[in-house]
């Protein structure tokens, strides 16, 4: 864990996961930084693109019968579905600098072990380790 001192800003070393330079943090801080603005673009690119099908849609609904409803209710279902998935991603990752602001990036929310460096180079936004994550699946389904 990596403890910030509000006084200097600067962060030190703690247990789990932490042990990490200023630069190896800086570096974390961009990469999430830079995921987070792709994400806002990418959501701001399905808003508008959900608007205008929306727009088209009840543009031209004369004549519809239940199978085009049908069709146009799918549709809409897929491009909300677009948005939530955009929407979580965003959350992980603001979830993400606030751990790493806080000095709890890198370790498990469960177990509170240190997540391997692997996993947080293939998921930034992991907030457990792979054993937890594990249990975590099983449980659910």
């Amino acid at each position: 864990m990596l403890v910030e001192d509000t006084r200097s800003g600067a962060v030190t070393p703690q247990r789990g996961g932490g042990n990490r330079t200023q630069a190896e943090i800086d570096a974390i801080k961009a990469g999430l930084q830079g995921r987070l603005d792709e994400l806002h673009a990418e959501y701001d690119r399905a808003v508008t693109e959900t608007q205008q099908l929306s727009r088209e849609h009840l543009a031209d609904t004369a004549g519809d019968d239940d199978a085009d409803i049908g069709t146009k209710t799918s549709q809409r279902e897929g491009e909300l579905s677009v948005l939530r998935g955009i929407s979580e991603r965003r959350e992980q990752v603001e979830l993400a600098l606030q751990r790493l602001g806080e000095g709890t990036y890198g370790n498990c929310e469960r177990c509170t072990a240190p997540i391997p460096v692997e996993r947080l180079g293939l998921f930034p936004w992991a907030t457990t380790c792979v054993g937890c994550k594990q249990l975590q699946e099983r449980r659910a389904g």
